[in-house]
C-alpha cells in the first residue's frame, strides 16, 4: 500500500436531519401482481428460456454461499463480481470475500478467480470485519473497477480495486469517495452523514451496511460524460453521480413521502433519472418514480407489486424496462415503463422462474441480445441468455 487509504470526516456542529418513513397515500397509478393470462404465458415462456440457455455458474465448487452478482462481457470476456463466503453457508459478512471472475465468452469452463478482500485482511493499517456487496463498473475500455462494502473498525466504507483488462491485473486499494456541496468526505457510514448535515439536506434512517448500486447510465453535462447510479443505507435512498467512479456526488433522494428500503435501481433516459426502490415489508409495494435533472422534481410515485427485493434497469430497442421480483424471489417481473406517463406504465411478462432468482442483473452479451445474472438459492451465481424481443 503505497498511499493513505482513509481520510477523516468533515467536522460538523450541525445535527443531521432525519425524515420518517410514510406510506404513499396517493399513487399516481397502481400495478399489481394479479395478472391475465397473456402475461403469464409469457412469463412461462421466460422461464423456460432462461433455463435452457445457462451459460455459467461462476462460484468456486468450494464455496458454501455467494450472493449479489455484476457481470459485463468486454473483449470476448466474461467479467462477474459477487461475494462468497468460504466458511459456512450462510450469508454472513463475518466471513465473507469479495471475488472478481474472468472467463472466455466461448469457454466458460475456463475460470480465473480474484480473491480481493476477505473479513479479517488489514488495510492500511486497519483491520477489515466485515465485508459485503461486490459490483464493478468499466471505467475505460481498458480498466474496470472492482467495488464493495466492507466494516472496518466499526465504520462502513465503499471500496474500490482497479483492473487492467490487457494485463489481468488489480491495482491499488481504494476509498470511495461522497461528496455534497463543497464537503468531500470518504464514501462511509460517517462520511455521509457529515456531508448532509453539514449542508443542511435531512436524509431517512441509515443502519447497516452502505451500498452502490451496480447499473451505470450517462449524461453529456456542460460537455462533460456524467454516469449516475443509486445509493442507499437501510432506509436512506439517493441518486449520485460521478465523472471518474472514484467521486461520487449526491443528486437527490425521493421528496415526497414513502418506506424506502435499501436498493435502489436508477437509470437515466433523456433529462429523467428513473428511479425505483422496494419498501418496507409493512407494505406489498415498491414505488417507482423518476427525477427531472433540468426542473429538480420528483414524478408522482407509481405503487408496483413486489416482494422487497433488488431490481435492475434497461434499454432494449428504444424502450425502459424494469426487471423485479413481483411475488418472492422465485418470480421475475418485467415491466414497460412509459417515459412520457409514468402510469401508463404496464406489466410485459410474470414469470414463476425454474429456480429462485435472486438479485437479477441484466446486460448485453456479445451477440447484441441481453442476458441476466442472478444468485439461485445462495448457493450459486448464474448466467443466463434470453431474447427479450420474444416477449414484446
Amino acid at each position: 500500500m503505497n498511499h493513505a487509504v482513509f481520510t477523516d470526516d468533515c467536522v460538523t456542529a450541525k445535527e443531521l436531519k432525519i425524515t420518517e418513513g410514510v406510506l404513499i397515500g396517493e399513487p399516481a397509478a397502481v400495478i399489481d401482481t394479479d395478472v391475465g393470462e397473456d402475461i403469464i404465458r409469457k412469463g412461462d415462456e421466460f422461464a423456460d428460456e432462461i433455463a435452457e440457455r445457462f451459460a455459467a455458474d461462476f462460484e468456486r465448487p468450494e464455496d458454501k454461499m455467494c450472493h449479489v452478482s455484476t457481470f459485463a462481457v468486454i473483449g470476448g470476456t466474461v467479467y462477474m463480481t459477487y461475494y462468497a463466503n468460504t466458511k459456512e453457508p450462510s450469508e454472513d459478512p463475518k466471513n465473507q470475500t469479495a471475488r472478481l471472475v474472468y472467463a472466455p465468452a466461448d469457454d466458460l469452463k475456463n475460470k480465473t478467480f480474484l480473491d480481493l478482500q476477505t473479513t479479517g485482511d488489514v488495510v492500511d493499517g486497519r483491520l477489515v470485519d466485515m465485508v459485503y456487496d461486490t459490483i464493478f463498473m468499466q471505467k475505460d475500455a481498458d480498466t474496470i473497477y472492482i467495488m464493495w462494502t466492507a466494516r472496518v473498525e466499526g465504520n462502513y466504507y465503499r471500496f474500490y480495486c482497479p483492473f487492467t483488462l490487457s494485463t489481468k491485473t488489480l491495482g491499488e486499494i481504494g476509498v470511495n469517495r461522497f461528496k455534497v456541496g463543497k464537503v468531500v468526505n470518504d464514501f462511509s457510514a460517517t462520511g455521509i452523514r457529515s456531508a448532509l448535515a453539514e449542508n443542511d439536506i435531512p436524509c431517512k434512517k441509515m443502519y447497516s451496511d452502505i451500498g452502490i448500486m451496480q447499473k451505470l447510465s450517462s449524461r453529456m453535462e456542460n460537455g462533460e460524460v456524467w454516469y449516475y447510479s443509486g445509493a442507499y443505507s437501510g432506509d436512506f435512498t439517493c441518486i449520485i453521480k460521478s465523472r471518474d467512479l472514484i467521486t461520487w456526488e449526491y443528486v437527490s433522494q425521493p421528496d415526497f413521502p414513502n418506506l424506502s428500503q435499501w436498493e435502489n435501481a436508477t437509470y437515466v433516459y433523456g433529462d429523467k433519472c428513473y428511479y425505483f426502490v422496494r419498501q418496507q415489508d409493512t407494505t406489498p409495494y415498491g414505488f417507482l418514480t423518476a427525477y427531472d435533472l433540468v426542473n429538480g422534481t420528483w414524478e408522482k410515485p407509481v405503487l408496483v407489486g413486489d416482494c422487497q427485493s433488488r431490481s435492475d434497469f434497461i434499454v432494449y430497442r428504444g424502450g425502459l424496462y424494469l426487471f423485479h421480483a413481483p411475488i418472492d424471489r422465485e418470480h421475475i417481473g418485467v415491466i414497460k415503463i412509459d417515459t412520457d406517463n409514468l402510469a401508463g406504465s404496464s406489466v410485459v411478462l410474470q414469470a414463476k422462474m425454474h429456480t429462485s432468482c435472486f438479485y437479477p442483473f441484466i446486460q448485453y452479451y456479445q451477440d447484441g441480445e441481453l442476458a441476466m445474472s442472478y444468485t439461485v438459492a445462495r448457493q450459486h451465481i448464474r448466467l443466463a441468455r434470453f431474447t427479450l424481443a420474444k416477449y414484446l
